[in-house]
C-alpha cells in the first residue's frame, strides 16, 4: 500500500504552525509514507494574520510565540521568498523540507525571522547545506511555487475547499481528509485519529 501526506500550507501563517507538528507525529508514525508539503504563497506583503489569531493558535495549541514575532505580529507578511525555497527544495532535496520548514517556523515564530531578504534565510541555507539560485530570493513567485500552487489547485477541487492549512492522507486511490482543528493541542492524537480510519478503509 502506497501512503502519502499532502500538507497545505503558509510559512508565515500560525495555523500552519500549529498544524506542522500533527505532520511531524504522522511521519514518525508511519516512516515509510511520503509527505508532500505544499506552500500556498497567501502572504504577499500586504497583510498578515494579526495578533488576534495569533492568540488563539497559542490558546488551542499550546505553542509559545517569541516576543520579536509579538511585537510584528500585525505587520504586513511576505512569505514568497520562503515559498520561492521551498518550491525550489522540492525539485532538489524534497528529503530536507519537512526539516527545514520546522526550522522555518522557528525563526519566524519564535525568533521574529521575517524571512523577507535573502539574508534572513542565512542561518536555514547553512543548516540544511543548501545552495538555491538567486532567483529565489527574488519578490515575485519562481517557476518551481509556480508548479506548487498549480498541485494545491488539483488539491483543493478535490476536497472543495480553499481553506488552509489542509491535510489529506492517500492510501493507493483512497483518501482521508484530516481535521487538523481537532488536533492542535494533542498532536500524538491525530496518529490514533488516522489509524482508525485506514483499520475502517482496510475493512
Amino acid at each position: 500500500m502506497t501512503t502519502e501526506l499532502y500538507f497545505i500550507y503558509d510559512s508565515h501563517c500560525p495555523w500552519s504552525y500549529a498544524t506542522t507538528p500533527l505532520v511531524n507525529a504522522l511521519l514518525e508514525a508511519h516512516p515509510d509514507m511520503s509527505v508532500h508539503l505544499l506552500h500556498s504563497a497567501h502572504f504577499i506583503g500586504t497583510d498578515s494574520a494579526g495578533e488576534e489569531q495569533m492568540e488563539e493558535v497559542a490558546r488551542l495549541s499550546g505553542l509559545k510565540f517569541g516576543r520579536d514575532h509579538i511585537r510584528y505580529v500585525n505587520s504586513p507578511k511576505s512569505s514568497i521568498k520562503t515559498a520561492n525555497l521551498m518550491g525550489w527544495m522540492q525539485s532538489k532535496q524534497p528529503q530536507k523540507l519537512l526539516p527545514a520548514l520546522n526550522a522555518l517556523q522557528k525563526a519566524h515564530f519564535i525568533e521574529g525571522n521575517p524571512l523577507d531578504t535573502k539574508h534572513d534565510f542565512t542561518d536555514i541555507i547553512e543548516k540544511f547545506k543548501l545552495s538555491p539560485s538567486n532567483k529565489v530570493f527574488k519578490d515575485e513567485l519562481s517557476s518551481d511555487a509556480e508548479y506548487v500552487l498549480e498541485d494545491i489547485a488539483e488539491i483543493q477541487q478535490m476536497i472543495g475547499t480553499t481553506a488552509f492549512p489542509a491535510l489529506i492522507m492517500t492510501l493507493d486511490d483512497q483518501a482521508i481528509f484530516i481535521d487538523h482543528s481537532q488536533y492542535l493541542s494533542d498532536p500524538q492524537a491525530v496518529v490514533a485519529a488516522v489509524a482508525k480510519d485506514i483499520d475502517a478503509l482496510n475493512q
